[in-house]
């Protein structure tokens, strides 16, 4: 199985899930991007003063994932489509990523309402179809990290309605991002850091 690819570091942090050979594809055709990511998900630590900060718009768990991508040359990118019939443009969407490097796309939903997950997996089906996509991932928290919040008192910031394994999982094996290539990667408690 192509999840094999990934380090033992890495399955060791996080619940990985894939469609479509995602690993396979991203491993085989697109190395550098790989490297990344691995990079990232290797190091990455959930710690204890990340979860407890007030995120004021963006969390530092997701602060921190950006930091890592836009240093390594990775772009917040919005593609603008447009349908046309003859003159009239009758469509003219725009599809948001947070990270992209060569047909490669990267989401953080830490905390969201889980409708993002539509968001996300819609926008990489259409961009897949339109042939300017090749693989999706979403970083995201596993549903046993619940323990730990509720250990720290944030429980009600973490409810069952907002982003997590639990609710994207379902939505990738229902074919959510059609023929796309998608990865999906759940932070473990085993990635939790209670002391730092």
């Amino acid at each position: 199985m192509s999840l094999e690819l990934f380090p033992e570091a890495v399955h060791r942090k996080f619940e990985i899930v894939e469609n479509h050979h995602a690993s396979s594809v991203l491993y085989a055709d697109f190395r550098e991007e790989w490297g990344d990511l691995v990079a990232m998900l290797t190091q990455f630590t959930l710690r204890r003063s990340d979860i407890l900060t007030p995120g004021g718009g963006k969390s530092p768990i997701s602060r921190g994932i950006n930091g890592f991508f836009y240093e390594r040359l990775w772009k917040e990118h919005e593609f603008k489509v447009e349908v046309k019939a003859d003159d009239a443009v009758t469509l003219a969407p725009t599809h948001h990523v947070d990270y992209f490097r060569n047909r490669v796309a990267i989401e953080t939903e830490w905390n969201n309402k889980d409708p993002f997950f539509d968001r996300d997996l819609t926008t990489f089906r259409l961009l897949f179809e339109l042939n300017v996509l090749s693989v999706g991932a979403i970083i995201t928290r596993a549903s046993e990290l619940q323990d730990v919040f509720d250990e720290l008192g944030k429980g009600h910031s973490f409810g069952n309605s907002t982003t997590h394994m639990g609710k994207l999982v379902p939505k990738l094996n229902n074919r959510a991002s059609g023929g796309c290539p998608v990865l999906a990667f759940g932070i473990k408690k085993s990635a939790y850091d209670a002391d730092s």
